[in-house]
């Protein structure tokens, strides 16, 4: 039962995590007219943060098993 409870906690904080991420502040600071290798810059950051949550998704999920 504990390993399900901490699975869960961590589960719940990188959803926390992702609400941040995807949130006005921090999509504010990326949301600029600079590309990068001709993708604007917002582009990269929320594609970056989407994979970066799924590889610790993946991460808890495979520990926990």
């Amino acid at each position: 039962m504990d390993r399900r409870n901490n699975k869960s906690q961590r589960l719940i904080a990188l959803f926390i995590l992702g609400c941040l991420l995807f949130n006005f502040p921090l999509l504010s600071l990326f949301n600029e007219p600079r590309t990068v290798l001709g993708i604007p810059l917002l582009y990269i950051y929320v594609f970056v943060a989407w994979l970066v949550l799924i590889g610790l998704t993946i991460i808890v999920i495979e520990r926990s098993s």
